[in-house]
Order: structure tokens, then sequence, then C-alpha cells
């Protein structure tokens, strides 16, 4: 007859070391997840498979089994980012005010995570929240009488503009540059080496930044309505 330790379990009640939870099942949408969590903390340059593979307690090579490589995971995290742009209902304003609202809530997606102004720079994503977008835009200046030839430069100028502008703020937060240094410059510039910028130094930095994203909406519409496209030889 044995007599079990005071000290230790019995052996119904001993828990194997090799027992903990399981591990969540690797997919596409865990992997994206995992990125999109690593670019918030560390921002783009922050990101490798080698940390998202860490992240979700595993390998490298096993996120290969679902992304070809580290530019395939670009593209679907962009590709995520975008399902979040808000399309307004066509009774929502004219077409000029529905075109802005979706180019503006297009700025606020890309400036809402650290990185990805960047990644919407440097990758390109054609999945369905993509082509949802461009759709939208084209059937807007469709509905503005722009024609086929001009709507199809349109589409990637606008988009290309806001991006720029999220991606230029991108660089701004990583860098500290804040808006008070630039005021600060400004306070002390040279008249005499730079007479128009000192004339106009407190209107370069007027206005809200809505207010100013809504003005180059304005200007960038006004432009392809009243621009042709150039001819192609």
């Amino acid at each position: 007859m044995t007599t079990e330790s005071p000290h230790l379990p019995s052996r119904r009640q001993r828990i194997s070391r090799r027992e903990r939870p399981a591990k969540a099942p690797l997919s596409v949408d865990s992997i994206v997840s995992a990125a999109l969590d690593i670019m918030m903390r560390e921002g783009l340059d922050g990101l490798s498979l080698r940390k998202v593979a860490a992240a979700l307690d595993t390998g490298p090579a096993s996120l290969y089994v679902y992304v070809d490589n580290l530019d395939a995971l670009l593209s679907l995290m962009l590709e995520r980012a975008l399902g979040k742009v808000v399309i307004p209902p066509a009774s929502k304003g004219d077409w000029r005010e529905r075109l802005g609202a979706v180019l503006f809530s297009y700025l606020k997606i890309l400036m809402s995570m650290p990185g990805l102004g960047q990644l919407a720079l440097t990758s390109v994503s054609m999945g369905p929240n993509s082509l949802r977008i461009l759709e939208t835009i084209l059937a807007l200046l469709r509905e503005g009488g722009v024609d086929d030839d001009r709507a199809a430069w349109a589409v990637d100028s606008l988009l290309l503009q806001f991006t720029a502008i999220a991606a230029e703020q991108d660089v701004r937060r990583r860098h500290a540059r804040s808006y008070g240094s630039v005021q600060q410059i400004m306070d002390e510039i040279s008249e005499e080496n730079y007479p128009r910028v000192y004339a106009l130094r407190e209107k370069l930095l007027e206005g809200t930044p809505r207010e100013r994203v809504r003005w180059t909406i304005d200007t960038m519409i006004n432009g392809v309505l009243s621009t042709p496209r150039a001819k192609t030889e």
C-alpha cells in the first residue's frame, strides 16, 4: 500500500506541464489582425513577418501557407483598413458633397493608425474594399458630368493627394515635428530675404485641418471639371 505525499498532488490532481490554452488556428484574418496590432504599436518600420509569427506563437515559415511574402501581407492589411471607409448614401447631398465625404473618410482612416498612410503610399490593394472606393468615386464623377477619360485619371490623382497627406502626417508623428516649431520659424523669418513668405506668414498657417482638407477637395474637384485630359500620342 502506498501513501501519497502531503506535499504533492495525487495523480488525479496533477496537471501536465504540457497543458495550456490551445492556440487559435492560423488564418489570413488572424495574421492580418496581428500585423495591424504590431503596426499600431511600432509603426510600419517595426513590422516584420518574424514579429507577426512571434505574436501568433508560431514560426515565420507557417505564415507562408497563408501569405506569399511581406508585400502580400501589407496589401491585405491595407485592404482590411479600407473596409472602414464610409460611402454616403445617394440621398445625402449632391455628388460633390458625397465625393468630398468619401475622400475625407478615406483620409481619416489612413490617419487613424501609425504607418497606415505610408502603407497606402507604397502598397497596392485591389480587393473588394479598394474596388468599392474606386467604383464609388468613378460613379460620382460620372454623376457630375465628368467624361470617362478625365474620370479615369482623376480617381488616381484624388486618392494619391489624400494618401500623400496621410503619409506626411505619419512622418511628422514619427519625428515629433510639431506645429509649434513651424510657428517659431515663421516668427523668426527674414522680411528682407523672404518678403512674400513674411507678408503671408500668418495666412500660411491659418485654418483648421478640416477646413484645409475641405478646400483641397473643392480645389481638386474644380480642377477635374475644368481641365480636359491631355491627348495621348
